[in-house]
């Protein structure tokens, strides 16, 4: 997922997008310490993905509140 895809989505949809992120994220945790993780590495996706929507989440507020 690349932020310029994300700028051009809604405040709305990327909230959507972060829950569902952060649901995927927790299911990871769980299987990790349960030892049944397979694809460690997408724990690291995931987790910059939660980043990154958040980073476009406030950059929108910031622009909003400035206008």
């Amino acid at each position: 997922m690349h932020a310029s895809e994300l700028k051009a989505k809604t405040p709305d949809q990327l909230r959507d997008e972060l829950v569902a992120l952060k649901k995927e994220a927790f299911n990871l945790r769980f299987q990790q310490a349960t030892n049944q993780l397979e694809n460690t590495s997408r724990m690291r996706v995931v987790r910059r993905d939660v980043a990154r929507i958040k980073t476009v989440l406030n950059q929108k507020a910031a622009e909003a509140a400035a206008n």
